[in-house]
């Protein structure tokens, strides 16, 4: 899959590790770029569904239509999809919505 991001702070963090470090820390960069990684090697978000990749789940009411990844408990990678042929994840935040 591509990937996109919702703006370029968020854009940053998930491509630049050692900024990504500055931020969140060593263990949750590396778990952030591990993530983006396995989304560009997978085809679909269906695919990362079924297999349970970075434990990969639709996000419900309020966030209707947002996938989250884990991350360092609690955190999560959230994005949503666009498209439906060829899929484009769009990275929105990490956070906590718990």
């Amino acid at each position: 899959m591509d990937i996109t991001y919702k703006n370029k702070r968020i854009k940053r963090i998930c491509t630049n590790a050692s900024i990504a470090e500055r931020t969140y820390g060593r263990e949750m960069a590396d778990k952030i770029h591990q993530r983006i990684d396995q989304i560009i090697a997978s085809d679909t978000v269906e695919m990362m569904i079924q297999y349970r990749i970075g434990r990969c789940h639709i996000l419900k009411h309020d966030r209707r239509g947002q996938y989250a990844l884990d991350l360092v408990h609690p955190y999560r990678l959230i994005f949503e999809k666009n498209g439906s042929d060829i899929q484009i994840a769009k990275i929105l935040e990490i956070t906590d919505y718990h």
